[in-house]
């Protein structure tokens, strides 16, 4: 048998998690709905929170975009908890104050718990950053944030976090691992919402955490089995059936994303759009070292108030107005409808999640929208 050649992202996508080749054997991993397995389990599968084909399909997907090992959660927030659950009480995590919501949630609660220390940075701002890891038991590092779009340099920031030996996660939702793989760059942790890409279809909630050491995958392991958030099979196989359009879904979305922030760039009712693809985006340059794309969700701030955002968000007829990113529709929203939205986002941002559909009735939406304030 030839050797196994090493596979480009797109065709990985396509590849990864398929079972073994056999005559007349299955092409795509079937759902596995058994909860309970014969002994003696040597797979570990003795229970069906403690593994599942079906996960591990998914996971192998998962591995072999990421660079490490794998393990699929309930939700994107449950693996964050995973993540903070394993930390030592009192444990100083330093992160952005501009990320995502359920983040920014959940930090806070913990902190007002007395359970962890939190350091708030413009992960944006390399030297702010550098300047708190001294004391930091985690970086949490999420680049492209959300919804501000700022950029973190992480090959820069996660080389001296491990240098004061500080774990590293970053949150790679919205570049996914076929713009940027944090694990290469030395991160101890990637993880994802696999709602929002990777699955890509609005369909289910996931995330998942990826890591290349072994004993740290142990114990977020642990925090699976024992929290029990854990993922269904029918979830698990429309992720992965997700996964295999994803390559092509973000080359899409992302031209139509550039597109798109081109022109609102030039559109007179917006005073700023935020994308770091745009060429005079103040993140571009950093951006363009370790990204291969910039991803399909850009946010902009319309020169009017909060009710006229709330106005045009609610005049779209092809665009929803929903909160969640990375399907095949489009989805916008403006961002301080909800109270847990960071307070330095300004009120009349709109995030937009940057579809398949075709550009030009995905402008002409824009425009018929922004005429109504």
């Amino acid at each position: 048998m030839s050797e196994k050649k090493k596979l480009r992202p797109a065709s990985l996508v396509v590849s990864a998690g398929r079972p073994k080749v056999s005559a007349d054997g299955e092409l795509n991993p079937s759902i596995s709905l058994s909860s309970t397995f014969h002994a003696p389990n040597t797979n570990g599968n003795g229970y069906g929170r403690y593994g599942n084909q079906t996960w591990s399909a998914l996971e192998d997907a998962i591995s072999a975009l990421e660079g490490g090992r794998t393990l699929v959660f309930a939700s994107g927030m449950a693996s964050i908890s995973a993540v903070f659950n394993i930390l030592p009480h009192g444990a100083v995590i330093t992160a952005s104050k501009n990320g995502y919501s359920g983040t920014m949630s959940l930090l806070k609660k913990l902190e007002a718990d007395g359970r962890v220390e939190v350091r708030y940075v413009d992960v944006s701002n390399t030297d702010e950053v550098l300047a708190a890891l001294p004391g930091t038991v985690l970086l949490w590092l999420e680049s492209p944030t959300n919804p501000a779009l700022e950029v973190a340099d992480l090959p820069t920031l996660i080389s001296a976090a491990k240098q004061l030996n500080c774990g590293v996660g970053v949150d790679n939702t919205f570049a996914t691992a076929l713009n940027q793989q944090p694990l290469e760059m030395g991160a101890d942790i990637s993880m994802n919402s696999v709602t929002k890409f990777l699955a890509g279809h609005s369909d289910v909630l996931m995330g998942s955490l990826s890591t290349k050491d072994d004993a740290l995958f142990t114990r977020l392991e642990d925090q699976r089995k024992l929290g029990g958030a854990i993922v269904g099979p029918f979830e698990a196989w429309l992720a992965l059936r997700g996964i295999r359009t994803l390559a092509i879904r973000l080359r899409q979305s992302q031209e139509s994303a550039l597109e798109i922030a081109t022109r609102l760039s030039n559109h007179p009712k917006i005073k700023k759009v935020r994308y770091p693809g745009l060429a005079n985006d103040p993140h571009h340059e950093r951006a363009k070292k370790f990204m291969k794309g910039f991803g399909a969700v850009l946010s902009f701030e319309i020169d009017g108030t909060a009710a006229d955002a709330d106005k045009v968000c609610s005049a779209s007829t092809l665009i929803s107005q929903a909160t969640s990113l990375g399907g095949v529709e489009s989805l916008w929203e403006r961002r301080h409808r909800w109270s847990a939205e960071s307070p330095t986002i300004p009120e009349n941002l709109i995030r937009l999640s940057v579809g398949i559909e075709d550009v030009e009735d995905l402008w002409s939406d824009i425009q018929d929208a922004l005429g109504y304030y």
